[in-house]
């Protein structure tokens, strides 16, 4: 029993710790990726807006300020402004962990949005103030802005977890070049990545099963629905904020 622990602490330490590999880079992004399904689909399910979506919710503002319709550019500025408020959130937390070379520099931010999450997921039911879906909408583009920060920092760029038009524009790359035939054997040959293509088509997927998850879930449960992902995100998250907790006591 004792080795198991031990393991799984080991493990729990470094998919949010400041050592990153491939390997950890998916394994988190993975869980935040089938997070930010869940979210997503719980917010357009709850309030006809999809919240870890910059690009509509841009477009919706430039259509409707052309229209007519100021509760829809009232939110759609809401989301913008508060997913700019979270990623940039994210970067004074990193960057604050990151000068006091903390192992929780990664986890602290993954901590946070975590709360935010497990508080939404209680409370939401129970607020009756008559425009609480812009209480909604500011909570859950808060987060996808500080999720979608810290994946982005974690990964150099290379991963994203609130929105596939990325992740399906590199699917559709990589099957391009394995379509691709070679004619010429005096050019270099076009090479696609099955690891990558691999890797981008499960993150797409698990997006899309957190999608149909969150959207039952919240017929079925309301907001509660995203309790136990809060849950599983702070255990994932805890231990290196807890091994900074003994190291700042000794």
């Amino acid at each position: 029993m004792r080795a198991v622990w031990l393991t799984l602490r080991r493990y729990l330490l470094s998919v949010a710790g400041p050592l990153r590999t491939r390997r950890r880079n998916l394994q988190l992004a993975s869980l935040l990726a089938f997070t930010a399904g869940v979210l997503n689909s719980v917010g357009f399910v709850a309030v006809a807006v999809y919240t870890s979506h910059m690009t509509g919710l841009t477009a919706g503002v430039a259509d409707h300020l052309v229209r007519g319709g100021r509760d829809v550019v009232l939110v759609g500025v809401l989301g913008l402004a508060t997913f700019l408020a979270g990623a940039a959130s994210c970067a004074v937390v990193f960057n604050w962990g990151r000068r006091r070379d903390l192992r929780s520099r990664y986890a602290n931010v993954l901590i946070i949005e975590a709360v935010l999450v497990l508080l939404f997921g209680l409370l939401a039911d129970r607020l009756t103030w008559g425009h609480r879906e812009l209480v909604f909408v500011a909570v859950l583009c808060f987060t996808m802005g500080m999720q979608n920060a810290v994946i982005t920092k974690i990964s150099g760029a290379q991963i994203r977890t609130t929105h596939v038009t990325g992740m399906v524009t590199d699917i559709g790359i990589e099957l391009g070049k394995l379509a691709y035939l070679h004619r010429s054997h005096h050019l270099d040959p076009v090479v696609a990545d099955p690891r990558k293509l691999a890797m981008l088509s499960m993150l797409v997927g698990l997006f899309f099963g957190g999608g149909v998850l969150g959207a039952a879930g919240y017929l079925e449960f309301g907001f509660a629905v995203v309790v136990p992902l809060a849950l599983l995100l702070l255990a994932t998250a805890s231990a290196p904020l807890l091994a900074d907790v003994r190291a700042y006591r000794n």
